[in-house]
């Protein structure tokens, strides 16, 4: 059976055109049954399938404050005053995320803008120097983790970069485009197709556990156990 179906990526567009409390409150009831309900199924379910790639990562089925992000945006230091979010994310964190950037695994929904994401985005710069030090001199470790076959027939090492080389490298390094990331993530896009396929969560499973070995990479570069 299929978590997600046509019916999410439709309310998600109509959100769109109607991003106001007065239309959101009206149509609450599509919200709850097409995408947050459809969401948490998901989350319990992935649940056991991530439990056997690491005990150490969460999928929490909590309609507040777990693995399913809320839809309301928040507009406090934002131009862009409109109240809802035109996608809906669910964030597989580490359980040491609360006291520390950690890994991750993420879920992108959007209509025309489905993405899978396995890593950790915009860590502190503390932290991505960690990452940059352990990149360094664990060359050959980071290159398998990130170029092997298993890795890259489902992911692609993606992120913002630095404008010039980070501070003690040199342009020269022979992985002084990886040092640059500022995001250290395999993204990969999906189609609505795939999302509202009755396999899609054994196929995320498949993905999230091909992100191992950079999973692995990370965790260790930031202290945290995988």
């Amino acid at each position: 059976m299929s978590h997600f179906t046509p019916s999410l990526f439709q309310f998600l567009r109509d959100l769109e055109k109607n991003n106001d409390r007065e239309w959101f409150s009206a149509n609450k009831t599509r919200y709850v049954d097409n995408v947050q309900e459809p969401a948490l199924e998901f989350i319990l379910d992935f649940g056991s399938r991530l439990a056997k790639i690491s005990p150490h990562f969460t999928a929490d089925a909590r309609v507040q404050g777990g693995s399913l992000f809320r839809i309301y945006r928040d507009t406090r230091f934002s131009k862009d005053k409109t109240p809802y979010k035109t996608n809906t994310g669910m964030h597989f964190r580490h359980e040491a995320a609360k006291d520390v950037h950690a890994p991750g695994y993420y879920i992108h929904l959007q209509p025309g803008e489905c993405f899978a994401g396995a890593g950790l985005w915009r860590p502190e710069s503390k932290v991505a120097y960690a990452i940059r030090g352990k990149i360094d001199a664990e060359q050959a470790a980071w290159k398998k983790a990130t170029q092997a076959k298993r890795f890259t027939d489902r992911w692609q090492l993606t992120g913002d970069r630095l404008t010039r080389p980070p501070r003690g490298y040199d342009a020269d390094h022979p992985l002084i485009e990886d040092l640059k990331l500022k995001d250290f993530l395999g993204s990969t896009k999906l189609t609505q197709k795939q999302v509202t396929a009755a396999t899609f969560v054994d196929e995320f499973a498949e993905m999230c556990k091909a992100a191992t070995p950079l999973m692995k990479f990370l965790c260790e570069a930031t202290g945290v156990p995988f």
